[in-house]
């Protein structure tokens, strides 16, 4: 553990949040925007499905930790909404026992305390073409993508838990299918711009108390004062004005 004690966002889930800071991931980009507000936290898992998530979630989130998380972002679905394999070894997980799983996940995250936020996010989309193309006929379709981020987002709303579409988002982007993935299923660069615009948007509106939009957030170390020497040797106080709109146009730019 560093020593300062910052806010601690923990991204928890398969591999989305696992490859998330590759590529100009999300995870990255949340990183970048929280530098010296919060620290972001990895917990991804590729391959795993809620029924793991749940196996691990007391080891993962202990409710007796000294501090607890700020943020949990939560992504399972991708996995579980697999076509069944009659072996019953592959990673699907029947819709019932994925909402069932979910709700588990969500109800412990928002005991951890009064102050910990929860978001969801909802199962994408795929290049289905691009998936058969490259892994070939793996049980993953469109379809079944759309009923479990559907099944996600309705639980949300049931249990109070923040969520975000991701398979509506996603397919609001041009060229969605070619631009937001790597392999048809794994986010791009564009893919992530997608994930980290919904979830900045999230913490923008929301009426959390304190909030976690980066620019609201408290920066560390705020009152050591930094100086700028300009040409004529003047030192001039630097001011955290050119940070704050390097920021923004960033946002701008999403």
């Amino acid at each position: 553990m560093v020593g300062t004690d910052r806010p601690q966002f923990v991204l928890f889930g398969s591999s989305i949040v696992e490859f998330s800071f590759c590529s100009e991931g999300w995870g990255a980009s949340l990183a970048q925007f929280y530098a010296r507000k919060a620290d972001i936290v990895l917990r991804g898992y590729g391959g795993w499905n809620s029924r793991r998530a749940l196996q691990v979630l007391d080891k993962v989130f202990p409710k007796d930790a000294a501090t607890q998380p700020a943020l949990v972002i939560v992504y399972f679905g991708g996995n579980d909404s697999m076509r069944s394999e009659p072996s019953g070894l592959g990673p699907h997980v029947p819709l019932p026992e994925f909402i069932d799983n979910m709700k588990k996940i969500a109800l412990h995250l928002k005991g951890l305390s009064n102050k910990t936020q929860v978001i969801f996010l909802s199962t994408p989309p795929i290049n289905e073409k691009k998936v058969l193309e490259i892994a070939g006929d793996i049980g993953r379709t469109n379809e079944l993508c759309r009923t479990y981020s559907e099944a996600c987002l309705d639980l949300c709303k049931q249990v109070g838990v923040k969520a975000i579409d991701l398979n509506t988002a996603m397919q609001q982007r041009d060229n969605w299918m070619n631009a937001c993935f790597v392999d048809g299923v794994h986010l791009s660069s564009e893919g992530s711009k997608v994930v980290f615009r919904e979830i900045l948007k999230v913490l923008r509106d929301a009426e959390w108390e304190p909030s976690l939009y980066w620019k609201s957030m408290p920066k560390e170390f705020a009152d050591i004062l930094v100086y700028n020497i300009g040409p004529d040797g003047k030192a001039t106080l630097a001011t955290d004005d050119r940070e704050i709109n390097f920021y923004m146009a960033l946002e701008g730019n999403l």
